[in-house]
């Protein structure tokens, strides 16, 4: 592709992203799906450049209104061309060319815009705090509150890219042996530092080609969500549910550590996200996972099965404000904080039911925000006094709390409660 068409390219699928309700990285796949004649360096090229501004976004909308232009997508290209990568006017008028393919010529109102950025670096002394650090007004007051003195490392650590974790299924391999085929592909790999089964990739690659993805091997998985899966600590003989299960990342964890015995349900409310997690646990050779698609928490199912299992994990719906480096559009969607907290409590309240005495309940979310962790904990408690917190913080500190900057993974929280038989009225 010329350098016009690519930037031609950028421009589209951010507006594809503003107008989807999916995943930025879904929307980012579907785009490429289907338009397969781009090829492999022309995709790296776009899709880097489309992160870049939306890891930015904060700071280039700042400066496009401060110079009163319009924020569209087309003026986030444009500034982010200017600001973020220092291209020239010149070279602006050779990538806004009018071509087939390519942009449309630059207007006259836009050449004020590049008049008034060219020359000038993407962050301003004028700023607000929240502004630089790319951090939602919906979000400044709680993040601050809750990293103080460390409040911009951790928001400049969440605008970088994500690392490569995989997770390896202890069933079908080691992880000694999934190193030496990495290596031997010369894939740049080494051992995660906090998850005995993970494997973080240090360079960019394709791992669908790679024969240990296909046969359910390995499974991509953040090196956090590996560690929240861990906190459950499954017996061979247990009972367990993943109540929240999804597409089942870490009901293929949980049932690894089980040695392929006793018993998982993974359950949820979305029959479709449930069906592909069945897949991956054939694929992966498991036979102790059964699926169960949920109604609502007052499920007859549920009322059937109260207080009959050892375990259960649930990884509730959040605001995924610990995922920002994967998904940097979600940080500038609405985030409706009240009724997700609701709904959380809804949840775990309805999962608590299933613990069966000294059983254990693990709630987890990948936000970083107190209104879905340790206050929801702390209200949890108070209404549920036969549960008793069980520390499980990395330095023994009462709830796991993982962050890009203290931890290079997601951001993740995650407490440990005890079913207490003394406080259970039995």
């Amino acid at each position: 592709m010329k350098p016009s068409a690519r930037i031609q390219a950028a421009i589209e699928l951010l507006l594809e992203i503003e107008d989807s309700a999916y995943p930025m990285d879904s929307v980012v796949q579907k785009y490429f799906r289907a338009r397969r004649f781009i090829g492999s360096n022309d995709r790296t090229d776009i899709s880097n450049r489309v992160y870049s501004i939306l890891r930015n976004k904060a700071k280039l909308g700042w400066q496009l209104e401060r110079n009163y232009c319009q924020v569209t997508a087309r003026n986030y290209v444009l500034g982010w061309l200017l600001l973020g990568e220092g291209k020239s006017k010149t070279e602006i008028d050779e990538l806004f060319d009018g071509e087939k393919f390519s942009p449309e010529r630059i207007t006259k109102e836009e050449n004020e815009i590049v008049d008034s950025l060219t020359a000038h670096t993407l962050e301003h002394p004028h700023m607000p705090e929240e502004i630089t650090t790319e951090c939602p007004k919906s979000c400044y007051a709680s993040l601050k509150a809750k990293f103080n003195d460390r409040f911009q490392e951790e928001m400049l650590a969440m605008q970088g890219p994500a690392p490569l974790d995989i997770r390896v299924n202890t069933v079908k391999t080691n992880r000694e042996k999934v190193l030496s085929f990495l290596h031997e592909n010369n894939i740049k790999a080494e051992p995660c530092k906090l998850s005995p089964y993970g494997i973080r990739i240090n360079q960019k690659v394709n791992l669908n080609n790679l024969k240990p993805l296909k046969d359910g091997s390995i499974e991509v998985q953040d090196e956090g969500s590996q560690l929240i899966a861990m906190l459950v600590k499954p017996a061979p003989s247990d009972r367990v549910i993943d109540f929240c299960a999804g597409a089942g990342g870490k009901t293929l964890a949980l049932a690894a550590m089980m040695n392929n015995k006793g018993k998982i349900y993974a359950c949820d409310t979305n029959a479709t996200r449930l069906k592909k997690g069945a897949e991956r646990f054939r694929k992966a050779g498991f036979h102790n996972i059964e699926t169960k698609v949920l109604t609502s928490g007052h499920d007859e199912w549920i009322k059937k099965h109260e207080k009959s299992f050892d375990k259960v994990l649930v990884d509730a719906p959040c605001s995924g404000t610990g995922t920002w480096r994967r998904n940097p559009d979600s940080r500038w969607k609405p985030l409706g904080l009240e009724k997700l907290v609701q709904q959380q409590y809804n949840i775990l309240s309805s999962a608590s039911r299933l613990v069966k005495n000294k059983g254990q309940l693990v709630y987890a979310t990948c936000s970083l925000l107190k209104e879905e962790n340790e206050q929801q904990i702390n209200r949890f408690l108070k209404e549920h006094k036969d549960f008793e917190p069980i520390p499980c913080g990395i330095k023994g500190e009462p709830y796991l709390s993982l962050s890009p900057a203290q931890n290079n993974t997601d951001g993740f929280f995650a407490a440990v409660l005890e079913k207490s038989a003394r406080n259970s009225g039995i």
